[in-house]
């Protein structure tokens, strides 16, 4: 998968895409990154790329012809088919099958805010899908950009290490009875610490009991902690039947 970022802030990304799992798919030859300075692709012989807002009000907004110019010209660089997606608050809640369904296209080109948004003509004219990762204000769409970034990716097949560790995890259980909820608790050695043992269940050795034993906790933890989750997916199995 080839993956280009057009922002203002290049030098935010080199820290996350040169260590831990991004990296890795890297170097495996699974992933390429290309960051773009979106000040580059300026007609502006200050290297302007906002203004303000027509009607007034507080802020800058991006303006069309350093954006459009840099899709076109970024898009021209490598023949597979680009997913644009922009990361701005009146989008679509990013989510786990979203990451899924991000994970089996070719190309995906994000495409970094900053100040008060987009001229809305951009939306317009390249008809990006538009991806929010939650209903709270950010500085900029930096930090969403490599949240995407690192949910999809570790996805690729080949980039983790074991085949079965994303299975099982918050959000993405295979499982239909927990479907989307919240992760079993964990345990590992030693036995016992600070008067908390383990589970004998987990020390059995019986996989059917622990398999079971995962799925009500996994069901306790969510309508617990997440409730809405078990909500949605309730929903979800409604609409399919309906």
């Amino acid at each position: 998968m080839r993956i280009d970022v057009l922002t203002l802030f290049p030098e935010m990304f080199a820290p996350i895409l040169g260590g831990s799992i991004l990296k890795r798919a890297q170097d495996k030859g699974l992933a390429s990154y290309h960051v773009h300075q979106l000040r580059d692709y300026t007609k502006d012989p200050h290297r302007k790329v906002d203004d303000r807002p027509f009607g007034g009000g507080p802020g800058m907004v991006l303006m069309c012809q350093p954006v459009l110019d840099a899709v076109a010209a970024i898009e021209g660089a490598d023949p597979a088919p680009t997913t644009r997606i922009l990361l701005a608050p009146t989008g679509r809640k990013f989510s786990q099958p979203l990451a899924e369904e991000l994970s089996r296209l070719p190309r995906l080109l994000l495409i970094a805010g900053h100040y008060e948004g987009f001229d809305e003509r951009i939306h317009e004219l390249r008809q990006p899908r538009e991806i929010s990762v939650g209903d709270f204000i950010l500085s900029g769409g930096e930090i969403p950009a490599m949240l995407l970034l690192d949910a999809v990716v570790r996805l690729l097949p080949g980039v983790l290490g074991d085949s079965l560790s994303s299975h099982g995890e918050s959000f993405g259980n295979a499982d239909e009875t927990i479907q989307g909820g919240l992760e079993y608790p964990h345990y590992t050695r030693p036995r016992e610490y600070a008067g908390l043992s383990v589970p004998d269940i987990l020390l059995s050795g019986d996989h059917g009991k622990v398999e079971q034993w995962r799925r009500e906790q996994a069901q306790k933890r969510t309508a617990e902690r997440r409730p809405d989750l078990l909500r949605e997916a309730r929903e979800g199995n409604q609409r399919t039947v309906d």
